[in-house]
């Protein structure tokens, strides 16, 4: 292998998750990402082929992860305990608070947090993080230079959300000299070139319009770890004088944000309650963390007076807790709304969400938009960096690159390449 800046994607170059990278230049390696795919189990899933990782000769330096979705890091529990993992804070404080509640919930205990535009050196590679607009909260794309060669890795971005300035700023001002572009693809083969994505604020006006229109409670079928959305769901239940009500865990997420801006069950947030369904309750003495919900004396709704706060009230749920909220005699001229991927309504739990629905006659709705860029702001970001080579990552079609972007050289899972 060249002494020069080498790339290897060992996943990715034709699929969305289970994203890895891995770089080497002067026998020193970095890893960025090393992520599930979206069909796999982790138990069933094996670490790709990267000698480095279980070797004892100290060339691994260190490993980027970009944000906190299991397609970027579910394969980091399988890392033996040595490897650092370099993440940012906010990412590291949702994982940690998050990390009780989901199954397979994971919190690196090596790790090292890093800042916006604030580059650091790990062996022979420089890193500069640039915060990008995305559904997930406080991710990033990687400026990595060495070798005398730099290569900028996307991450996972987007124009349309609520950070979508962030997005504006790097096409304003781009790093320049890129001599590889890894740039992620994931609306590709879902829009035609001229279509758009909704914005998080057409999001909002939506959401308020179904609130409107509703006289019991809204329930927002969503991640909590999607900020954006849960901001929009704020935002629209504040316009039509509702409160948000939220679990345990999304309460512990947004908590973890440690943003004043974000909606939390706080006193300074008085139309932001925590409602803990009695599943959740008996989980929290489970797992020995139920001290946890004295942070929400005096901001919990229970299940008793749950029907008499159902008009004026709109809740981020999983489809699970639809159950408990029938029990509490809640669901009086509710509207469910499905906001996240529509995929996930043709599994088993979808499928029984919407059946659900139907049989509480529950009106139901799907309002939500991607988390990834769409052709129009893939060509705009594209162009503003300019790379020599534009390598496709994180999309099921690298074939579509050549017909839209400039420079595209296509590489394949686990094939060398010199930046």
């Amino acid at each position: 292998m060249s002494d020069g800046l080498q790339i290897c994607i060992h996943k990715g170059t034709d699929q969305i998750g289970g994203s890895c990278v891995e770089l080497q230049c002067a026998g020193k390696r970095i890893v960025v990402d090393l992520g599930l795919p979206l069909d796999a189990e982790l138990e069933a899933t094996n670490l790709p082929d990267i000698p480095s990782i279980n070797s004892d000769d100290a060339s691994l330096v260190g490993l980027l992860l970009s944000h906190g979705h299991r397609d970027h890091w579910g394969l980091l529990p399988k890392l033996p305990p040595a490897v650092n993992i370099h993440l940012g804070r906010k990412t590291l404080s949702i994982m940690t608070a998050a990390a009780p509640f989901i199954p397979g919930g994971y919190a690196p205990a090596a790790s090292a947090t890093y800042s916006d535009g604030q580059t650091f050196d790990l062996g022979p590679f420089k890193i500069t993080p640039y915060l990008m607009d995305h559904s997930g909260f406080d991710a990033y794309g990687f400026l990595i230079e060495a070798g005398g060669k730099r290569v900028y890795y996307s991450g996972d971005i987007r124009g349309h959300g609520r950070k979508a300035a962030l997005f504006e700023r790097f096409i304003k001002s781009p790093p320049g000299n890129i001599d590889v572009l890894l740039m992620e693809g994931s609306s590709l083969g879902r829009l035609r070139d001229e279509e758009r994505f909704e914005t998080e604020t057409d999001i909002e006006t939506r959401l308020f319009d179904v609130m409107k229109t509703t006289s019991g409670m809204v329930l927002v079928a969503c991640s909590a770890q999607n900020i954006d959305r849960v901001v929009s769901v704020y935002r629209a239940a504040k316009r039509s004088d509702r409160q948000l009500l939220v679990d345990a865990y999304a309460a512990e997420v947004l908590k973890a944000t440690d943003t004043k801006s974000i909606p939390k069950p706080t006193l300074e947030w008085g139309d932001v309650k925590v409602y803990i369904p009695q599943a959740q309750r008996r989980f929290l003495k489970e797992k020995n963390i139920a001290s946890l919900v004295d942070a929400y004396k005096g901001r919990r709704v229970f299940p008793e007076a749950l029907p008499g706060e159902a008009a004026r009230s709109v809740m981020i749920i999983r489809p699970w807790m639809l159950h408990d909220l029938a029990r509490a005699g809640a669901l009086d001229g509710a509207t469910a709304v499905w906001s996240q991927w529509d995929g996930y309504l043709k599994d088993e739990a979808g499928i029984k969400f919407v059946e659900a629905c139907a049989a509480s006659f529950i009106r139901f709705e799907t309002i939500h938009t991607s988390g990834h860029a769409d052709p129009h702001d893939l060509k705009r970001f594209s162009e503003a960096v300019s790379p020599k080579k534009l390598v496709p990552i994180h999309t099921f079609h690298p074939e579509q690159f050549e017909g839209l972007f400039a420079n595209v050289v296509r590489s394949s899972d686990g094939e060398w390449f010199s930046a």
